[in-house]
């Protein structure tokens, strides 16, 4: 499954190629294809490491130019979480919600069907919906204990 959507990623990028006279660079496609073998939210700097370790080096501005390119063509999708910028691959990922720590920045994805019936079915004036993504801030079960013992420590400090 998710190589036949790499694959069909490649066909979109292709097609605009073509369509639009550009050059079909092997940067390009390697970054899709890094792109598509990642399977969380990732980082522009994460992107390059994963691309180093694979050998094949690209300059900041390359990365930054074609996931510029790459989300026009709605092949990725770009998240501004709380101080960070993460990008996703989103051909036929669907509509989807964030868990979005506000301490840690921790993004989890949460897959709700009632959600996605409630959006799916509000009315629209004057807009087409292409798609969803919603998210959802609060603070993470990890950094809750840890509040939590810092409040307990604080507490006990005070206490003395």
């Amino acid at each position: 499954m998710k190589e036949s959507i790499k694959i069909k990623a490649r066909e979109v990028l292709t097609e605009y190629t073509e369509l639009n006279k550009h050059r079909k660079t092997p940067e390009r496609y390697a970054i899709l294809d890094a792109v598509y073998s990642m399977d969380k939210h990732f980082t522009l700097e994460e992107l390059g490491a994963y691309l180093e370790k694979k050998n094949f080096r690209v300059s900041r501005a390359t990365l930054y130019n074609t996931m510029r390119l790459f989300i026009t063509l709605r092949l990725v999708v770009r998240h501004r979480y709380i101080g960070r910028t993460v990008y996703e691959a989103c051909y036929e990922n669907g509509d989807h919600c964030h868990q979005v720590c506000t301490i840690c920045g921790k993004v989890l994805e949460v897959k709700d069907p009632q959600i996605e019936a409630v959006i799916n079915s509000t009315k629209l004036s004057r807009f087409r919906k292409d798609g969803f993504t919603l998210y959802i801030y609060g603070v993470c079960t990890t950094c809750q204990r840890r509040l939590s013992r810092l409040m307990k420590t604080k507490k006990k400090t005070t206490e003395k």
